[in-house]
Order: structure tokens, then C-alpha cells, then sequence
């Protein structure tokens, strides 16, 4: 249990870990490619140390330097080294869809299993989609969620349709491995794609390690099989998610916050939190290198969050303190994450004391005065990190299993406290 303390308004400057999202995508890349990527910035935290020991666990070397953040991969040319595994990836879901969709490109059978909340977690549309480029994946327990086998004998490519509804990381899986196949890839989206910022993050990824993709308005995307990623080096670039909590807690206080290392060219789509905290009376400047919030007189506001789930839970904490009711929409995929994220922000807010509205793809908040609580965090890393903001301005806010945070931000509580 931690118990967090109201402070004033803030004046600072702030640096946040390297972005998990990048992090993980870039491992995959760095196995791929033949030779010795570097990446430098990289997050260490429980998602990513899934993924690093995975593709050890594959036969592919890598080294760790945790005090300079810097990992080192000796990709393989798209070769499996291994021919069976058993992986574990917690409640990584990065490591989960992306690592499912690499081993079809080996030769062997594999399996890939996490927590018991990852058995909840569906998988069948990415599992559909590789078994159309020529795989044999499926759910083990036939229940649409892992864990996965996968029979492989390297994937062929051709057409494929892929529901976009669900989770852009389906999408994104797909992509990363598609210049490995033996044909060129056609990749059709069913619907509309949800979070298309981390497509775009996938896609540019993808172009500085020399692959290219032919994006036609998020439909449908091509992808030539005669590429290969090129081994290189790579600075990642801080995690735009994290740093939300920070801009957060200026809107939150009143004061201000420079983020820096995220500038206004960032395509994380969580970058553009700001946008919505500008919405709800904050100001705000964005550089080359970084992003600044100043708080303002906060408003409820309506507003789409599809293309920036995970920061809605930051947004909640915000609009507690704003004039107004405030309603998150399109957020429906946040059922399907750590935990169902819609269900847990309404629970939490009326455990304080603040009226809130469940909807199938969302919630509406009306502000007041929140009283003390003990906020339940469903070993959800941002459930933990986005109420604890709360209390940056409530007496009384205490987090259960903070360690949770560990996930994708393990000093979170001790850079948060440094703010004070």
C-alpha cells in the first residue's frame, strides 16, 4: 500500500524511461535483421525482459546493459536458431502477438503461454490472419486467447484480411514479419483500424531499418517479400505514455511540466495527449525536443480517444478536478487489456466518491471533491500510475500494489515523489 501526498503547483522539468512500445518492436526488428543492432535508450521493465529472454530462449544472442539502457542483438536474417521452445511472456501483449507471429517464419513447433489474465486476452483474429499467409497457429485451449502453438515451416505470404476493431498490435505483428515472407503480402483491414498512430509507429520503424510499406489509407497495406531489415543503430525514443502522468500532474496542480525528449515530430500517438489536455484549458508548447504543460482552468470535455487508448486513464484522473462532465469514447479495446480498463476506472471512481457513467466503449466522470480511498489497481500498471495522480491534489489516495508499475515503469512512484 502507498499512501500518496497532495502537492503544490509544479515548476519542473522531467525525463522518462525509453517507450516500451518502441522497445519491443525493435527487438523483433533487431532479431530479424542479419547482424548487430544497438539499441540505445531501450526500457527495461518486465514487458521488455519477457521479450529479451524469449528470444534467448530462441537461440538468438543478445546483451544487456541495464546501466547504460542499451541492448545489443545479433539478428539471424529472419532464421529461428531453435527448433521448439516453450515461452512465457507474463502479461506482455507485445511479446505475446509479435513473437506469435515471428515463429511462423521458423522451422519447428513452438508454444507461447502467459499469466492467467493473458489466457482472457484474444488472439483468434492474429491467429486467423497468419494461418491466410500459409501458418498453422492456433489457441491451445480452442478458446480464441493463448497460449498459441505454432506448427511452422517458414510462411509463404499472399492475401489476408484482419479485422481492425481489437488491437492495431494484430496489425502491427503482421507488418514486422511480412518481408520475411515467400511471396509479397496484401494485408486488408476489416472495419476500422483502432489506435492507427501505432501503425504509424510500426510502419516508420520498419522504414529506418530499410523496409518500406504501402499504406492506402489504412485499408489495405503492401508489403514486398523481397526486403530485409538492415542491422543498425537505434536510439529509442521516450515513452509518450509515461510521460502523460507528468503532463498530467501539471494540469492536475495547476503548474507546469516540460517532458523533454518527446518533441512535436513524435508519431507515438500518446504524444498527443497534450491536445487533449489543451482541450480542457491547459496550455501548451511543443519543440523539436520536448512537450510543456502549463495547467489552466480545467473543463470537461467530449472527446474520442481511439487513437490514444492508453492514456484514457490519465484523462480520467484529470477530469475528477474539471468543470463539467467529461465522456471518453471509443475506447472499447481497453476491455481487452491488463484488465478491463473501462470497467476498473468506474469502479475506482466511485470507490472515492466520483460519479461515473459505464458505457461499452468508455465512461463519463462528474467531477467533485474525491474522498479518501484505497484504490484497487488489478495488477494494471496504469491503473496504479493514472489514479495515483489523484492524489497529487486528494487526501487520502492510496495505491494497492504499486509494484505493479514494474511492467513498463519501474521507478514510476520514485520520480513522481522527486516532483514534490
Amino acid at each position: 500500500m502507498l499512501d500518496i501526498k497532495p502537492i503544490g503547483k509544479l515548476n519542473t522539468s522531467v525525463n522518462v524511461p525509453g517507450s516500451k512500445s518502441y522497445t519491443n518492436r525493435a527487438l523483433i526488428i533487431g532479431a530479424l535483421a542479419d547482424g548487430k543492432t544497438v539499441l540505445e535508450n531501450a526500457l527495461f521493465s518486465d514487458d521488455t525482459k519477457y521479450m529479451i529472454a524469449s528470444l534467448k530462449d530462441l537461440g538468438l544472442n543478445l546483451l544487456e546493459d541495464s546501466s547504460k539502457n542499451i541492448i545489443t542483438v545479433n539478428g539471424m536474417g529472419g532464421r529461428i536458431p531453435v527448433q521448439t521452445a516453450d515461452l512465457f511472456v507474463g502479461n506482455a501483449g507485445t511479446a505475446m502477438r509479435f513473437l506469435t507471429a515471428m515463429l511462423t517464419l521458423g522451422v519447428g513447433r513452438y508454444k507461447i503461454d502467459g499469466v492467467e489474465r493473458m489466457r482472457d486476452r484474444p488472439i483468434q483474429d492474429l491467429l486467423d490472419g497468419l494461418n491466410q499467409l500459409g501458418a498453422n497457429v492456433r489457441s491451445v485451449n480452442n478458446s480464441k486467447c493463448p497460449p498459441v502453438q505454432i506448427d511452422a515451416d517458414s510462411l509463404k505470404g499472399g492475401n489476408c484480411k484482419v479485422n481492425g476493431d481489437l488491437s492495431s498490435q494484430y496489425i502491427s505483428a503482421l507488418l514486422m514479419i511480412a518481408p520475411y515472407c515467400s511471396t509479397d503480402v496484401t494485408l486488408q483491414i476489416n472495419g476500422e483500424l483502432v489506435s492507427k498512430k501505432y501503425v504509424e509507429m510500426t510502419i516508420a520503424l520498419m522504414e529506418y531499418f530499410g523496409v518500406t510499406v504501402e499504406n492506402r489509407s489504412y485499408s489495405t497495406f503492401l508489403i514486398n517479400s523481397n526486403q530485409r531489415y538492415r542491422a543498425k543503430e537505434y536510439y529509442v525514443e521516450p515513452d509518450a505514455s509515461s510521460a502523460s502522468y507528468f503532463l498530467a500532474a501539471a494540469a492536475i496542480t495547476g503548474g507546469r511540466v516540460r517532458v523533454e525528449g518527446i518533441g512535436c515530430k513524435s508519431v507515438q500517438g500518446d504524444a498527443s495527449f497534450v491536445n487533449v489536455l489543451e482541450k480542457m484549458g491547459c496550455g501548451v508548447v511543443k519543440g523539436e525536443n520536448f512537450i510543456e504543460v502549463q495547467g489552466g482552468r480545467l473543463k470537461g470535455v467530449d472527446i474520442d480517444m481511439s487513437d490514444m487508448p492508453d492514456v484514457a486513464q490519465t484523462a480520467a484522473a484529470v477530469a475528477v478536478f474539471a468543470e463539467g462532465k467529461t465522456r471518453i469514447r471509443n475506447v472499447g479495446n481497453l476491455r481487452i487489456k491488463e484488465t478491463d480498463r473501462i470497467a476498473a476506472v468506474v469502479n475506482e471512481m466511485r470507490r472515492i466518491g466520483i460519479e461515473c457513467t459505464e458505457y461499452d466503449d468508455g465512461f463519463e466522470i462528474v467531477p467533485s471533491d474525491p474522498r479518501p480511498g484505497e484504490i484497487e489497481t488489478y495488477d494494471d500498471h496504469r491503473m496504479a500510475m493514472s489514479f495515483s495522480l489523484i492524489g497529487l491534489k486528494a487526501e487520502g489516495i492510496k495505491i494497492k500494489d504499486p509494484e505493479c508499475v514494474t511492467k513498463t515503469f519501474p521507478d514510476f512512484f520514485e520520480r513522481l515523489f522527486a516532483l514534490s
